[in-house]
C-alpha cells in the first residue's frame, strides 16, 4: 500500500526552535561553555542582544503565536513585543509533554524520546502519561541525557524552576526537566514574585517561569471563548509587571509550548463506535490530534488498511517507519523507536481521536486541542527584552 504524502509540512526542524531558547538564556549570562558548539550557534541566532547576569524564560502554555496575533487586542503588552517577535516552531506533536522536554534538554523529540501525552514503555507494556509519569518508569532512565539545567548548574550558574507544586519531584520534573532547583506557588502573581526575587539575588542565574491556565481554558472552554480571553488578558498584565520590575542586568523571554485549535465533538472520530478497527489494537497513546496506534502483533498491516479507511481525508495515517522517515520527530534513536505508534494518525483541522470506553469523562468532554502540525499548533512566540 502505497505511503501517502503529508498534507501540510512537517516541523521545521532547521529553524528556530523552542529547545534552543534555554541555551540563547544560557549565553546571556555568560553560559556559551555549557553548551555544545552546534547548540551554541544555533542559540546565538535568537539570543539576546546584551549581556546579561541574569534571564528570565516564561512559558505560557498554550499561547500559540496566531493565536496571540488573532486577539492580541486583548494582550497590549504582549502586542507591543510583536514587530520585534521571533517565530519559533514547536516541534511535533506540537504538546507540552514533548515540548518542555525540548525547552529543558534542547534535544528534538525523537532524541529525547517524549514523543506525546500519552506513551507506551515497551519494558513494561504501559502507556502512561508523560508529564505525570509513572510508578513502574524512572524518569531519569527515560530520559537518561542531562538536561540543560543540570549543564548550568555544574557550569557554577543556578536554574531555578517556578511552577505548580504538586509536579515537584515528579513527572517530567524527574525526568526531562530535572536539574534546577524547584519552587512551587498557586498563583500567577506568586511565580512572578518570585521570579523577581531570583533575578534580584546574587550570582549568575536561569529562572524558568511556567504558567498553564490559559491552556486549561482553552482546553475546556475552547479559543474563541471569553474565559481563554479573560486569562490572556490576566497574564499580560503579569508579564507587564514582570518587564516593568526586570533589573537592568536582566534578560526576559516570553515564548509557548504550542498553540491550538477548536475540535467540536461531532467531528471526532470515537473508537469505541468502531470495535473491529479497535480490536487491532492492543493499545492506544498520543492525543487526540496527533495519535499513536500500537498494533496488535501480527495485525499490522490490516490495522494500517482499516484505519486508513476509517480516517479517510480526515487525517493521514502513518507508518512507524514513514513518520520516522518523513521527519516528523526529526532524527530517532534506536531506544526510542518503540515508544512510537505502530501507526501515527495526524488530524486535519477539526479532527481527533477519542475512545470514550476509555477516556475519562473529563478528556472526553474537551473542546481545545493541539499535537497536530498546522500553523495554529506549530508557530509559537518568542517575545525577548532587556532591562
Amino acid at each position: 500500500m502505497g505511503a501517502p504524502e503529508l498534507r501540510v509540512p512537517t516541523p521545521d526542524y532547521a529553524g528556530p526552535l523552542l529547545s534552543d531558547v534555554i541555551p540563547a538564556a544560557a549565553l546571556a549570562v555568560g553560559g556559551a561553555d555549557i553548551l555544545t558548539p552546534e547548540a551554541a550557534d544555533r542559540a546565538q541566532r535568537i539570543a539576546p542582544d546584551a549581556s546579561a547576569r541574569t534571564a528570565v524564560v516564561v512559558l505560557i502554555d498554550g499561547l500559540g503565536s496566531r493565536l496571540l496575533r488573532r486577539r492580541a487586542a486583548h494582550a497590549p503588552f504582549l502586542r507591543s513585543l510583536l514587530p520585534d517577535e521571533t517565530l519559533l516552531s514547536a516541534g511535533f506533536p506540537s504538546t507540552t509533554a514533548n515540548s518542555l522536554s525540548s525547552l529543558a534538554t534542547g534535544l528534538l523529540p525523537g532524541a529525547h524520546g517524549v514523543m506525546g501525552y500519552t506513551l507506551l514503555d515497551p519494558d513494561s507494556d504501559e502507556v502512561f502519561n508523560q508529564l505525570t509519569g509513572s510508578d513502574h518508569v524512572d524518569g531519569r532512565v527515560w530520559v537518561p541525557d542531562a538536561t540543560l539545567f543540570d549543564r548550568l548548574i555544574a557550569g557554577g550558574i543556578d536554574a531555578v524552576n517556578l511552577g505548580e507544586p504538586k509536579f515537584d519531584g515528579r513527572g517530567l520534573n524527574r525526568g526531562s526537566m530535572r536539574g534546577a532547583r524547584f519552587r512551587g506557588s498557586r498563583t500567577l502573581d506568586e511565580r512572578v514574585d518570585h521570579a523577581l526575587e531570583e533575578l534580584r539575588a546574587p550570582g549568575r542565574r536561569v529562572v524558568y517561569l511556567y504558567w498553564g491556565a490559559l491552556d486549561k481554558n482553552g482546553h475546556v472552554h475552547g479559543v474563541d471563548s471569553w474565559e481563554w480571553l479573560e486569562e490572556l488578558e490576566q497574564v499580560d498584565g503579569s508579564m507587564r509587571r514582570l518587564a516593568d520590575s526586570l533589573p537592568a542586568d536582566a534578560v526576559l523571554s516570553i515564548t509557548a509550548d504550542h498553540g491550538m485549535i477548536d475540535v467540536p465533538h461531532e467531528t471526532r472520530l470515537d473508537l469505541a463506535l468502531h470495535p473491529d478497527e479497535r480490536a487491532l489494537l492492543r493499545a492506544v497513546g498520543g492525543e487526540p490530534r496527533a495519535t499513536h496506534l500500537y498494533a496488535r502483533a501480527g495485525a499490522e498491516a490490516d490495522a494500517l488498511a482499516a484505519f486508513r479507511a476509517l480516517v479517510g481525508d480526515r487525517g493521514t495515517v502513518l507508518t512507524r517507519d514513514r513518520a520516522v522517515a518523513a521527519g516528523l520527530f526529526g532524527p530517532v534513536r534506536d531506544r526510542n523507536l518503540p515508544r512510537i505508534g505502530d501507526l501515527v494518525v495526524i488530524g486535519e483541522p477539526g479532527f481527533g481521536i477519542v475512545d470514550s470506553e476509555r477516556d475519562s469523562p473529563a478528556a472526553l468532554s474537551l473542546l481545545g486541542h493541539h499535537g497536530g502540525v498546522t500553523p495554529d499548533e506549530l508557530e509559537i512566540p518568542l517575545l525577548t527584552l532587556g532591562g
